[in-house]
């Protein structure tokens, strides 16, 4: 359930809404965001109960504590409901590759359902949980993007190496789930729009174990993924269209 770490004040004039905010891209998109504009207030939601801002802007910065159920995200959003902020961005950093239970699978023998369900769980069913309960949330934004955080592997038609089934089939999933949700938010309400990240090769927790078959050239550090990510939500056309970019802005095929 929802445990906040300080008093949620103010109505905001203009806040960004970050979900898996203790990842390490999550770290620096916030800090990037305060840095850039000090006006911006953050609603910071993880499941450990605060992050480190090394900027000191602690305090546009309100930690939220989620378990990520159902009912943690339906209480977070009914706090939303209550302080009625303008959310400008929603940025869904939610993602799993592996745990200490399992790696991707290479080939169809190491396919488990189990697996495969907490995968799907975490990478496209909680991102969808909230852009279903926050709908109420952002019709009273002036205009706002959802950005979820997808993955070039979930393309199919640039799939050409198989395996990583769950991996892959979650952020597919993702992406259909979104492109759905894009179409009914573009009639109520019409200001918002969608965009599908995929942030490349970056040096994080996710990725760590994989990075011996990456040439160094093609890992990024968090710091280098949220500036371009907030680069392309900076110049991002504001129309009903889903878009489904790669760090670089380059349009990833479906």
């Amino acid at each position: 359930m929802m445990q906040s770490s300080n008093e949620l004040v103010a109505p905001i004039s203009d806040s960004w809404l970050i979900i898996g905010a203790s990842s390490a891209i999550a770290q620096k998109l916030i800090s990037e965001c305060l840095k850039q504009d000090e006006r911006t207030k953050i609603f910071a939601v993880s499941r450990s109960p605060k992050g480190k801002i090394s900027n000191g802007a602690e305090k546009r910065v309100h930690w939220i504590q989620s378990d990520y159920s159902e009912a943690s995200i339906i209480e977070i959003v009914g706090v939303l409901k209550e302080k009625k902020p303008r959310i400008r961005q929603v940025i869904i950093c939610n993602g799993i590759l592996h745990n200490e239970k399992f790696s991707p699978e290479k080939s169809l023998v190491e396919i488990k359902i189990d697996n495969l369900q907490e995968v799907m769980r975490i990478n496209a069913f909680i991102p969808m949980l909230w852009v279903k309960h926050l709908k109420p949330v952002l019709t009273k934004s002036k205009r706002c993007t959802i950005t979820a955080f997808s993955a070039r592997v979930g393309s199919i038609e640039d799939n050409r190496k198989g395996g990583w089934y769950s991996y892959r089939a979650s952020k597919a999933a993702l992406n259909m789930l979104m492109k759905s949700a894009s179409i009914e938010y573009s009639r109520s309400p019409k200001h918002v729009n969608f965009v599908l990240f995929h942030p490349g090769t970056t040096e994080s927790a996710l990725s760590r174990p994989f990075l011996e078959r990456v040439t160094k050239e093609s890992i990024f550090q968090p710091q280098l993924v949220a500036e371009y990510l907030i680069e392309i939500l900076a110049n991002s056309n504001k129309d009903d269209d889903l878009k489904f970019l790669a760090w670089n802005g380059e349009t990833v095929p479906w």
